[in-house]
């Protein structure tokens, strides 16, 4: 298994310490604070972990309170809020040097019949037509920096619309909307918990960038600066994340400090699996 897919399963995989408390770590090599996407996707599992395994996550909606230290471990509190005959809701509180860093709730169902329809997935080049990352980042960081970078990420990612640092060297790249394709860089098992979870992990990576791309700004140019502030995802139907889903993104709404996204999730065969909404501070000097 590749290193970095390895070490990604493994911060996943939390320790339990006590009923309904379990412990989480960091990269080692995560230096300045704790990547939103990783305690959204370890609250997920320790929520998911004192569930049945017949019901299924079907949403969850978190805020991000406090920047995580990477350097000490996580505690996620669980709290069984209820256990119905459909539905199961849990509570998560990720807690840092004795403070909430991250809260979460999340709502989980067993399988029933309905009504079904979803939105079509929009018109996007097949993934193997498309560049690497690496081929996509060398231009902009050179080969030794994009090669670091590329080896850490557990995902292959391919865009299909231009990268917020193009956009910044060329504002016609300007854009309110991104497709990317993205999968784990390598096979998984067969845990529908766990492709949530990663998804859950993947899904912050390149969405508040949606915001940035609109305005030709980039994170490290030295004048942007942003935080997470919330997310919520749907999940609509089950779906492996070692398989190519199209991360459709777009962004409505952008004032005051904050940036509103949206994304969609779509497998190959164009089935709506889940969605995604988030905010996020974004403050822009005149450096």
């Amino acid at each position: 298994m590749k290193e970095s897919v390895k070490a990604l399963l493994d911060i996943l995989d939390l320790e339990q310490i006590e009923n309904d408390i379990f412990r989480g770590r960091s990269p080692e090599d995560r230096q300045q604070r704790v990547f939103g996407g990783q305690v959204a996707g370890q609250a997920l599992v320790a929520a998911g972990r004192t569930v049945p395994p017949t019901r299924a996550v079907h949403s969850l909606h978190a805020y991000f309170i406090r920047p995580g230290d990477p350097s000490v471990p996580i505690v996620y509190q669980v709290d069984r809020v209820r256990d119905g005959r459909s539905f199961t809701t849990r509570r998560v509180l990720a807690i840092q040097h004795g403070k909430a860093i991250f809260s979460l709730s999340a709502s989980f169902q067993i399988t029933e019949p309905g009504p079904t329809h979803h939105a079509p997935m929009p018109d996007a080049p097949d993934p193997e037509s498309l560049p690497t990352a690496l081929d996509r980042l060398i231009p902009v960081f050179g080969e030794r920096a994009a090669t670091e970078f590329v080896n850490r990420r557990p995902f292959d990612v391919r865009h299909a619309t231009p990268l917020t640092w193009e956009a910044a060297k060329d504002t016609t790249l300007a854009t309110p909307e991104s497709k990317v394709w993205l999968k784990v860089d390598d096979d998984l098992p067969e845990d529908p918990l766990l492709h949530v979870c990663l998804m859950t992990y993947a899904s912050d990576m390149t969405l508040l960038d949606t915001v940035l791309l609109n305005h030709g700004l980039a994170w490290g140019d030295k004048r942007t600066m942003g935080a997470s502030l919330d997310h919520a995802m749907w999940f609509h139907k089950p779906f492996r994340t070692d398989d190519w889903l199209l991360y459709y993104q777009d962004t409505p709404f952008a004032g005051g400090a904050r940036g509103l996204a949206r994304g969609q999730i779509f497998t190959r065969e164009g089935d709506l699996v889940a969605s995604v909404m988030q905010e996020g501070l974004i403050r822009v000097t005149d450096a």
